[in-house]
């Protein structure tokens, strides 16, 4: 499962992820740190990517365009690198169910 975390997450999260979520990137990453919502969609569409957010603005593209790609959605407010982390390992079954669900364009994530 191929993950583009938007440009409010740490890019140091790919790499705290990388034993679970492979392949994955930052929007900084493959240059799109200061791009548009609908840019950066694309690019996720375009390369296989689920888009992992903190804000609603992706959740809105893909109530209008449909998916994919896909959105996690982290409901979590301000908080550290380590929690995010620690979040999407405490759902990491959850996230690969999601992700091979058809039907299921939008996950959204809670703090514990």
């Amino acid at each position: 499962m191929r993950l583009l975390f938007d440009h409010n997450l740490s890019p140091r999260i790919v790499g705290r992820l990388a034993d679970l979520f492979t392949d994955s990137a930052h929007v900084a990453s493959v240059g799109l740190e200061r791009a548009s919502d609908p840019v950066v969609w694309s690019y996720a569409q375009e390369h296989g990517f689920t888009i992992v957010i903190k804000d609603a603005d992706f959740s809105d593209l893909s109530a209008l365009r449909g998916f994919p790609p896909k959105i996690i959605w982290l409901r979590t407010g301000n908080c550290t690198t380590q929690q995010i982390e620690a979040l999407l390992r405490r759902h990491h079954l959850a996230i690969l169910a999601f992700e091979a669900d058809d039907q299921i364009g939008t996950l959204v994530l809670l703090p514990a």
